[in-house]
């Protein structure tokens, strides 16, 4: 009962911080599902995260649905990207021993983490024209004019599509930025289209790990509760919590865990 309620405090944890910020919740759960249970395999890990991720997508994506805030056209088509990508990486996280996926995944967290940090206010400046203009109207009437490179979005999500399935992450961790960065993507709308991308690939990263028998399901029935509660919560806050507060308090938490990750490796 004791290791339940951990699961379910872990999820909730994973899926509001996840939603918040569009970066899913498997950052928060594969660390700690390796500090908690040391002989966990890491194809296990990344499994069961992807697996927790999926039911924390749903809940956050109904919620952005209702507010308005998802590209449709952008989330679908990056996601089809995304997909063969997560296949790949669900099936190489198989090969990697303990120690190299401890490491990278610690330098893959310092990554997001400098990110979160040092973001630029303004999209940096992309050699190529934009080949989708784009304008979207939310709930509450606020209009979000963007125009971007599809070309650029769809072999970024391939690649985001295999780290997020090696890693049992969402990909909103790469995605988000460059949506905002390289795209042109408002804040909102960005995070919104993510979690929707990350649905949408979770279900067949989440698939090919279940047929490779990488998903502990007692753990999965711990955190999924947490993390659709979580997914709720964090979808609401993010319209009126200071975004900027927030990624630095995340970002120096994910630099001492990576430092954790990479010291165990």
């Amino acid at each position: 009962m004791a290791t339940f309620i951990l699961l379910l405090g872990i999820g909730l944890l994973a899926g509001i911080s996840g939603s918040l910020v569009g970066l899913g919740g498997g950052f928060i759960v594969v660390p700690l599902l390796a500090f908690i249970f040391p002989d966990m395999p890491p194809s296990h890990l990344a499994g069961t995260s992807m697996a927790m991720l999926l039911f924390n997508s749903i809940s956050s994506t109904y919620v952005y649905a209702k507010q308005k805030r998802i590209d449709y056209q952008a989330a679908t088509r990056f996601a089809a990207a995304s997909i063969p990508g997560s296949v790949i990486g669900a099936l190489f996280v198989e090969h990697i021993e303990g120690k190299m996926f401890f490491v990278s995944f610690g330098f893959f967290l310092i990554i997001i983490a400098l990110i979160l940090l040092y973001k630029p206010n303004k999209p940096i400046l992309w050699p190529f024209k934009p080949t989708v203009n784009r304008s979207l109207i939310d709930n509450s009437g606020e209009r979000f004019d963007y125009a971007y490179h599809m070309p650029t979005g769809i072999v970024i999500s391939f690649m985001v599509g295999f780290m997020a399935s090696l890693f049992g992450v969402g990909g909103g961790s790469l995605m988000v930025p460059t949506m905002t960065l390289l795209l042109g993507f408002s804040p909102h709308i960005a995070v919104a289209t993510s979690m929707l991308q990350i649905f949408l690939s979770a279900i067949v990263s989440t698939s090919t790990h279940a047929f490779l028998l990488n998903i502990d399901w007692f753990m999965v029935l711990g955190l999924a509760p947490g993390a659709i509660i979580g997914g709720q919560i964090g979808a609401r806050l993010a319209r009126r919590l200071p975004a900027k507060l927030l990624l630095k308090i995340l970002a120096v938490f994910l630099i001492v865990v990576s430092i954790r990750m990479m010291l165990r490796g």
